[in-house]
C-alpha cells in the first residue's frame, strides 16, 4: 500500500496537470459563459455547456498518466500493478475534487441568481434532480469515465500499437452505429427515450461506472503487455 501511495504521490509531482490547468480551464470556461449569458436579452434562463471543458481535458490526463508517467515510474522499480491500481487511485480523487467543484459552482449559482444575468454554468435541472448528491455523482462519473477512456486507450496503443488501437475505435465506432441502426428499423427510438428519462443523469451515471469498471478491467490485462 505505501508503494501504491508513492505512486500517487508521483502523479501528483506535477500540480500543474491534475489541479492548476483544470482550475485555469474552468474558471476560463465560466467567465466566457457569464460574458455570453450577459449578451443574451431575455430574462427566462440560460443554461449553457462550458462546465464540461474540465471534464474533456480529463481525457488528456489519461492520455499522460500512461504515455508519460509510465515510462519514468518503470526507472524507479514500480510493478505494474502498483502504478496501475496507484494512478487509478488518483483518477479517482481528482474526480472527487472535480465534482466538488461542480457542487461549489452550483451552490453560487443559486445563490446569486445565475451570477446575477439568470445564467447557469454547473446548476443544470436535469443533472440536479437528484439533489447535490445526484449531480456530485454525475461530475464525479464523467470526469473519471474521460480520463479512463484516455488511458485505457493509451494503454492498448502501448501495448499493440496504432493499427491495433484504430481497429479498436472502429469497431466501437460500427458497434454504436450497429446499434443505432438496429434501435431505428424497430421503431424503439421512443421508448430508449422513456428508458432514458425513467433512469434520469443518475441513473446513467451509475451505468457509466459499471462502463468504467469495465473499461479498467480491459485497461489492466492490456496493462500487462504495454511497453515502457
Amino acid at each position: 500500500m505505501r508503494r501504491t501511495l508513492n505512486v500517487i504521490r508521483l502523479q501528483l509531482i506535477n500540480k500543474q496537470t491534475f489541479i492548476w490547468t483544470p482550475l485555469i480551464i474552468l474558471g476560463s470556461a465560466t467567465v466566457l459563459s457569464i460574458l455570453i449569458y450577459a449578451m443574451i436579452p431575455v430574462d427566462t434562463p440560460k443554461y449553457g455547456g462550458g462546465g464540461q471543458a474540465p471534464l474533456w481535458y480529463f481525457f488528456a490526463i489519461g492520455v499522460g498518466a500512461m504515455a508519460y508517467t509510465f515510462p519514468f515510474s518503470q526507472a524507479m522499480s514500480i510493478t505494474r500493478r502498483e502504478f496501475f491500481l496507484g494512478t487509478m487511485l488518483t483518477a479517482v480523487i481528482a474526480s472527487v475534487f472535480m465534482g466538488v467543484l461542480f457542487l461549489i459552482g452550483g451552490g453560487i449559482e443559486v445563490a446569486t441568481d445565475g451570477y446575477g444575468v439568470n445564467g447557469y454554468v454547473f446548476y443544470l435541472p436535469w443533472l440536479w434532480e437528484a439533489g447535490p448528491l445526484g449531480a456530485f455523482i454525475v461530475y464525479f462519473t464523467l470526469a473519471l469515465f474521460f480520463f479512463v477512456i484516455g488511458f485505457t486507450g493509451t494503454t492498448i496503443f502501448k501495448s499493440w500499437g496504432l493499427m491495433v488501437l484504430t481497429i479498436t475505435w472502429v469497431a466501437v465506432a460500427v458497434l454504436l452505429i450497429g446499434l443505432a441502426f438496429l434501435v431505428t428499423r424497430l421503431e424503439l427510438w421512443g421508448q430508449v427515450g422513456a428508458g432514458i428519462m425513467d433512469l434520469g443523469a443518475l441513473g446513467i451515471a451509475l451505468w457509466g461506472l459499471v462502463v468504467v469498471a469495465a473499461l479498467m478491467l480491459v485497461s489492466f490485462f492490456a496493462f500487462r503487455r504495454a511497453i515502457p
